[in-house]
């Protein structure tokens, strides 16, 4: 119990929130959209149902099947060492374990994906006149959040700050 009131590991809820979250979406978009179908919300904002089979970007979507078991793996990986790290980070330092846990719960969600499926659902999709930003999900979402705010900490550690000043 001491290690979810000491350290970053007492934002395990909010990994958890958004992993149910992250995941009933991509399920209600699988079952309720046909692949392609875009939904109009927005003048600059659908939900469509896409399926990327690549990293951020659909970055290798088109590399063969080989890449399906190195994100999957790569994932695996970051997760243990976030884990990890959040085990081993302070209580108090709050910008530093949400960072990690929103990464860890992004990483993790979009792990799912790929390990069942092959695929990453993503589904919403940004766009003005002819320029398209790529389609993503809530787990892309909460890992750049969360990688935003681990630059933004690591600029303004204060600890660190004082440190250098002595």
């Amino acid at each position: 119990m001491r290690l979810f009131q000491e350290t970053a590991w007492r934002w395990w809820w909010l990994v958890l929130l958004l992993l149910v979250v992250d995941q009933v979406t991509k399920q209600l978009v699988h079952q309720q959209m046909s692949l392609g179908q875009s939904i109009d919300l927005l003048p600059f904002f659908n939900l469509t149902y896409v399926r990327n089979y690549g990293a951020a970007f659909s970055f290798l979507s088109d590399a063969g099947g080989w890449q399906r078991w190195f994100f999957t793996l790569l994932a695996i990986v970051m997760s243990v060492i976030i884990s990890i790290w959040m085990s081993r980070a302070p209580a108090g330092n709050l910008k530093l374990g949400l960072a990690l846990s929103l990464i860890l719960a992004g990483a993790i969600g979009n792990l799912i994906d790929r390990s069942i499926f092959g695929y990453v659902i993503d589904f919403f999709h940004l766009y003005y006149q002819n320029w398209h930003y790529p389609v993503f999900n809530i787990a892309d979402s909460v890992i750049c959040i969360g990688a935003a705010l681990l630059i933004w900490e690591s600029f303004t550690n204060e600890t660190g700050a004082s440190n250098e000043r002595q």
